[in-house]
């Protein structure tokens, strides 16, 4: 790897952020063509709607010039026919010299089969190893959706230092700054779904909505575990509804409150779980069926270690904010039982730790 190879990398990883909520259900891709006078000849992401892969775009945008070039993709090129013919016959026929690359495609109809093919070809193909957990990270979704089958979850609070989220009496106010608020706005851009309770929805009245203004292909599915069908018509909620809005809810709602939901065109569907809430675990597999690939969970304390406690989150990202509200009333972020001992506490891994505005600080690790 050379320094140049290293900026073309860097620039095709930027090029696949940018198809965050475009690219789902598929990953977010970023392709660059560098001609073999070592310009620029091509870039391209993938957008879902859009139907060609990274790779298609950048060429097309290359032209001839692609001929004898270096391409800088930051996923495996794939090998099989999908909605698009493969990628490795395109870069073939346009006679690109040299694929550099992070990662290996998760999906097993790629798998290396994608490389080979390139390879037994004469392509060049050199794996960029150290752009690899760069890569990895913008796809994680992907990744766990392709090996576990099920949404990729991320549980998000803003915390006080001493690990409070709302005070007994007042909750006015925010704990984090506008800073912080807006970094959570392009959190939620990357997700596909948000997951909240009733709890937070009739004492918050949240909007749960991605307001970055950057575009996506399907709106943010806001999802509320709301076991007695109790969300007011008049929520905040259910009067932005458009398509974008349903109800996990028990067989033990009253069933004029779910009628009610329904006539606003809200859908509301029963999953009954432990102890007469909303099987989680029910919840996140529907959203699987539903080709939602992230979820991002953003409730209260009881839901919080409900999902922690059910092992449906795969990863925490808390944002911590200079403040202690103190006291054995304030809540934590996940309350509940709780485990009985140190022994038990749930471990996080691969912590990481980064500022977000003056003296705030968020911490996201993996379970």
């Amino acid at each position: 790897m050379t320094d140049t190879d290293r900026k073309h990398i860097d620039r095709a990883l930027l090029l696949a952020r940018e198809g965050r909520g475009l690219a789902s259900p598929n990953p977010t891709v970023g392709a660059v063509v560098v001609d073999a006078s070592g310009e620029v000849a091509g870039e391209g992401i993938h957008a879902y709607d859009d139907q060609k892969h990274a790779e298609i775009v950048a060429l097309e945008n290359a032209g001839e010039s692609a001929k004898g070039s270096t391409v800088y993709v930051t996923l495996e090129p794939c090998n099989h026919q999908g909605r698009t013919g493969p990628c490795s016959e395109a870069l073939l026929a346009a006679g690109v010299a040299r694929v550099v690359c992070p990662l290996e495609d998760a999906n097993p109809q790629v798998a290396g089969a994608g490389f080979a093919r390139l390879r037994a070809e004469g392509v060049e193909v050199e794996i960029a190893d150290e752009f690899a957990r760069r890569a990895r990270v913008l796809n994680e979704a992907f990744f766990h959706f392709a090996k576990a089958g099920r949404p990729f979850v991320t549980l998000k609070t803003a915390a006080t230092l001493d690990g409070k989220i709302a005070a007994p009496d007042d909750n006015t106010g925010w704990i984090t700054s506008e800073k912080a608020r807006l970094h959570v706005h392009q959190v939620r851009h990357s997700h596909d779904a948000i997951l909240t309770g009733i709890g937070t929805a009739i004492h918050d009245d949240p909007l749960l909505t991605d307001r970055t203004g950057v575009r996506r292909r399907r709106p943010l599915m806001r999802v509320v575990c709301d076991s007695l069908c109790r969300l007011p018509a008049e929520s905040k909620l259910v009067e932005s509804f458009a398509d974008d809005l349903v109800i996990l809810t028990t067989s033990a709602a009253v069933p004029k409150r779910r009628e009610m939901l329904e006539a606003r065109g809200v859908p509301v569907h029963v999953m009954d779980g432990p102890g007469g809430r909303v099987g989680l675990k029910q919840a996140i597999a529907w959203l699987g069926e539903q080709q939602m690939l992230s979820v991002m969970i953003e409730a209260g304390s009881k839901l919080n270690w409900a999902a922690l406690d059910e092992q449906i989150v795969d990863k925490i990202l808390i944002y911590y904010a200079p403040k202690i509200l103190g006291g054995l009333e304030s809540l934590p972020i996940a309350g509940g039982i709780g485990r009985r001992s140190r022994q038990g506490a749930i471990q996080v891994k691969n912590v990481s730790t980064f500022m977000v505005g003056e003296d705030e600080f968020a911490v996201e690790g993996y379970l």
